[in-house]
């Protein structure tokens, strides 16, 4: 889906959650989420991704029916008062979950087990041709960070990536409809997440588009002495265009406009580096 783009895609959060660790509670309801997805949209956002269960450290699952009432409601919205045409991904990790936001009108499945918490999702997304993102986790939300430990981090996470991607291409999805994400902070120590991201372009090499998701996180904090997640908006806007220049090609972020600006900027940076070769 994404391979032939020759531009940075920057996916814009929004979660529909009451306890999501940077903006929980804050786009509820209908017309708040139309307010923000109108705001990203403007601010050079490519896709709107919509979450109705907190994936933050030690939280608790919300059940499939209360998902989908949160989601299924504002992406019809989206798509009846904004935009026929935006992508839109639905971050969960049910299959039930899946199939209704798709039947909706999203187009991608943002799922944060990568399959292992519910495996029949693989077959909604070779059943609806959707684009499915598998990002690496050790744990679950609610005990990932109980003591996550990797000998090798960068080797474990890309063994375990290529198993989801063998398990997505055995379910007969297709192969431009994978995209890998290497989860920074889910189940990573502050030194995982640096190596991770010190080693991007190992990810690149593995033949997929990558997404990078750093938005907001704690890590980061603790490297500026930041304590309020919504600061962080430069250090995650750093993080985009070092990725950019490895050939990550997706960013999901809160802060739109200022990823937007790192992306464009580290890209014809990296084009003009590319030409003169």
């Amino acid at each position: 889906m994404f391979k032939n783009s020759n531009k940075p895609i920057i996916m814009g959060i929004l979660n529909v959650t009451p306890d999501s660790f940077s903006d929980g509670g804050q786009y509820m309801n209908i017309a708040s989420a139309l307010q923000q997805t109108e705001k990203m949209l403007s601010e050079g956002a490519d896709i709107i991704d919509i979450g109705g269960e907190s994936s933050r450290p030690g939280s608790a699952p919300v059940s499939i029916d209360g998902q989908i009432s949160r989601v299924v409601p504002i992406i019809s919205a989206i798509r009846s008062e904004l935009s026929e045409t935006v992508l839109i991904s639905i971050d969960t990790t049910s299959s039930e979950v899946a199939k209704a936001a798709i039947n909706a009108g999203a187009n991608i499945i943002n799922d944060i087990s990568a399959g292992q918490h519910d495996p029949h999702i693989f077959s909604i997304a070779a059943e609806k041709n959707a684009a499915i993102i598998l990002m690496h986790m050790q744990g679950t939300p609610k005990t990932m960070q109980d003591k996550p430990y990797y000998k090798d981090v960068v080797n474990e996470v890309m063994d375990s990536l290529n198993d989801s991607i063998a398990e997505a291409l055995h379910s007969e999805v297709k192969k431009e409809n994978i995209i890998i994400d290497p989860g920074i902070g889910f189940g990573k120590r502050r030194e995982d997440n640096l190596n991770l991201l010190a080693h991007l372009e190992q990810l690149v090499e593995m033949g997929f588009p990558v997404l990078l998701g750093t938005s907001r996180k704690r890590f980061m904090g603790s490297l500026c002495d930041v304590s309020e997640p919504a600061e962080l908006a430069a250090a995650t806007a750093a993080t985009t265009a070092l990725g950019v220049m490895v050939g990550v090609q997706l960013f999901r972020v809160h802060d739109v406009k200022e990823n937007r600006q790192a992306a464009d900027v580290a890209w014809a940076i990296k084009y003009a580096t590319c030409q003169t070769d």
